[in-house]
């Protein structure tokens, strides 16, 4: 199966799908076209009994995601009301979809902004040696909120916090993320798919029964406060962020670097 910018690959003997983010001239960036092909995807995966796990990643090995494409959300209508936005992200991800089946992100290279709608909603991250994860939301004038609900999940609050008022000018190494424990396992450059269909493949292969309840147990745990977080982020967003023609001046401003750690 496959649509524009996105690819699905099932092993029927395995029981795991690859779904791949597959822009990679865009670094995997999200178009509305592909937020909503993903919805489709997760949604027709609670029917597919065959699929009993799922990697997602990206392709090129350059970026996993660089969250959404510019250009074409510069093309997403906006309500004048500063209590809500239309976010063409918010469900790409598989919890958004009511898929309670077991999804391992492998990542390798960039992994920012937008992706971490797709790698909050994942069970665990795997990702290769050179992967790096950031937040530029505040250096261009952007809250970041979703982005940062979803990854208060995975990450201590230092974490976080320094990550998304940072922005651009810091990138967490996949030894950091891992230490942080955003990453379960780091990899050798372009090994993150591989393990992460080691993995599912095990995981298919017990009752799907049981490990989707252990998934949907996981969840609980975190469900309310995720859900209230989420519904205050759009207000935070409308109040908070610069008009897009100031958002786009500092783009064209991009800093002259960054540092890793």
């Amino acid at each position: 199966m496959s649509a524009p910018g996105v690819t699905v690959d099932r092993d029927k003997e395995t029981g795991v799908a690859v779904v791949t983010l597959d822009r990679a001239e865009k670094h995997n960036a999200i178009t509305p076209d592909m937020a909503r092909e993903l919805g489709a995807v997760w949604r027709g995966f609670r029917y597919e009994d065959d699929v009993r796990a799922i990697v997602v990643t990206g392709a090129g090995g350059r970026a996993f995601c660089t969250g959404i494409d510019r250009e074409a959300a510069g093309n997403v209508p906006q309500p004048s009301s500063p209590y809500t936005i239309d976010d063409p992200l918010l469900a790409i991800g598989p919890k958004a979809n009511d898929l309670w089946k077991p999804v391992i992100a492998a990542v390798e290279g960039m992994a920012c902004g937008g992706a971490f709608y797709l790698l909050g909603e994942s069970e665990f991250l795997i990702a290769g040696e050179d992967a790096t994860f950031f937040d530029p939301h505040t250096t261009y004038g952007m809250v970041s909120a979703f982005e940062t609900v979803h990854m208060a999940q995975r990450m201590p609050h230092g974490e976080i916090a320094r990550m998304a008022l940072m922005g651009s000018a810091e990138r967490i190494s996949a030894r950091r993320a891992y230490e942080t424990g955003l990453v379960s396992e780091v990899t050798e450059p372009g090994g993150a798919l591989t393990a992460a269909r080691g993995a599912a493949a095990v995981i298919a292969s017990y009752p799907t029964e049981a490990v989707q309840g252990t998934v949907r147990a996981l969840w609980s745990v975190k469900e309310t406060a995720r859900t209230q977080a989420l519904a205050l982020a759009p207000h935070l967003v409308a109040l908070g962020n610069l008009p897009a023609d100031r958002q786009a001046e500092l783009f064209t401003r991009r800093g002259a670097g960054f540092r890793t750690r």
